[in-house]
């Protein structure tokens, strides 16, 4: 156990979240919003968020279903698709609303469909935004047939990553929800214009969580977990404190009956545990000193935005922390992230200063 019991950091930011819409936005949202001051939001709803009148109707439901008394910012993205409009990215991103697009490639993860299938399609909208210096998240896998599952991000690095870097050179990319290896160090060998997002679970599972025992639903995602050496790969990387690597925790809610369905959705949903969880992972690492950039200082200085005044003060208590298996939302139930061990981090909102 770390000598340290209390820990204040600057508020957190999401860089990567699913609010999903409907009664699953309402039922989950105060999930993020308790603790988190902003959070890229993802498009890939049905329809997707393809134009800026699409973001700003979003944001707006989005607005509605936070919590009274919650201080909470979504940043939102447009999702990448062929025929994208570059006026209108330029327009949403001169506006303030748009503060990235989202590279899906097609049939990669939930509402993928409309995704990127040839990248040359989208060469018009990525030439413009290197011109504003608009971020381009990335969901970094291929989806060949051929590939198999484990080596999708790798082999996306090769194929698609440095061809595209080369050709634009100055265009700002994250990777998100990085899970291997390669991934680490791929970002490690770039100088510029390159960050990631690593997620909660990632630093926690491997592949044996959902595959040992059983199939573990709940433990699902994409990109899926992978073997024990890029998970420990990946907790270097956060703990590290190298600016290049920032939170972007791809909490993703399905209902529990889709996600135990014969053929179950991708995603987990972290939120509620989030800083917890973390908090544990940093602690384990004895790199409790680098929480607050990892969560709260790395992401803001890539994005161009000022970091959170409001704090955020983590306390780690002799009883382990309790908290809801399922939220309830008028989508139905949602499991919470499960990390297999017990929590002694509890969150305490902090005053400014």
């Amino acid at each position: 156990m770390s000598a340290v019991t209390e820990l204040e950091i600057r508020r957190p930011d999401d860089w990567h979240l699913h609010l999903r819409a409907g009664a699953m936005l309402d039922g989950i949202t105060p999930s993020t919003t308790a603790d988190f001051a902003r959070a890229i939001i993802m498009p890939n709803l049905v329809p997707p968020v393809v134009t800026t009148a699409d973001a700003e109707a979003y944001r707006t439901r989005i607005m509605a279903a936070v919590p009274q008394g919650d201080t909470f910012e979504p940043l939102m993205t447009l999702y990448l698709t062929g025929v994208t409009d570059p006026d209108d990215v330029a327009a949403g991103a001169a506006s303030g609303l748009i503060k990235a697009l989202k590279l899906y490639p097609a049939g990669a993860t939930t509402n993928s469909e409309s995704g990127i299938r040839d990248i040359e399609t989208a060469y018009p909208v990525l030439e413009r935004m290197s011109e504003i210096g608009l971020p381009l998240c990335m969901h970094g896998e291929v989806t060949d047939p051929d590939i198999d599952i484990f080596d999708r991000e790798a082999v996306f690095i090769d194929r698609v990553l440095i061809p595209l870097r080369a050709r634009f050179p100055d265009l700002r990319i994250v990777m998100e929800h990085v899970t291997s290896r390669q991934g680490v160090d791929y970002v490690r060998s770039q100088e510029k214009n390159l960050g990631a997002t690593l997620t909660v679970h990632h630093l926690i599972i491997n592949r044996n969580a959902y595959l040992v025992g059983g199939i573990k639903p709940h433990f699902y995602c994409l990109p899926v977990a992978k073997r024990e050496t890029h998970r420990l790969a990946l907790r270097e990387a956060a703990t590290s404190g190298d600016s290049r690597f920032f939170l972007g925790t791809d909490s993703a809610p399905h209902a529990d009956p889709a996600k135990e369905s014969a053929c179950g959705c991708a995603g987990i949903f972290t939120a509620p545990t989030a800083m917890s969880c973390l908090a544990h992972v940093f602690e384990q690492e004895n790199a409790l000193d680098k929480l607050e950039a990892f969560v709260s200082l790395n992401g803001p200085a890539y994005y161009g935005l000022p970091v959170n005044e409001e704090r955020l003060r983590l306390v780690r208590g002799e009883a382990p922390l309790e908290w809801p298996k399922r939220v309830s939302t008028g989508a139905g139930p949602v499991t919470v992230f499960d990390p297999g061990f017990p929590l002694f981090w509890r969150v305490e909102k902090g005053a400014k200063g």
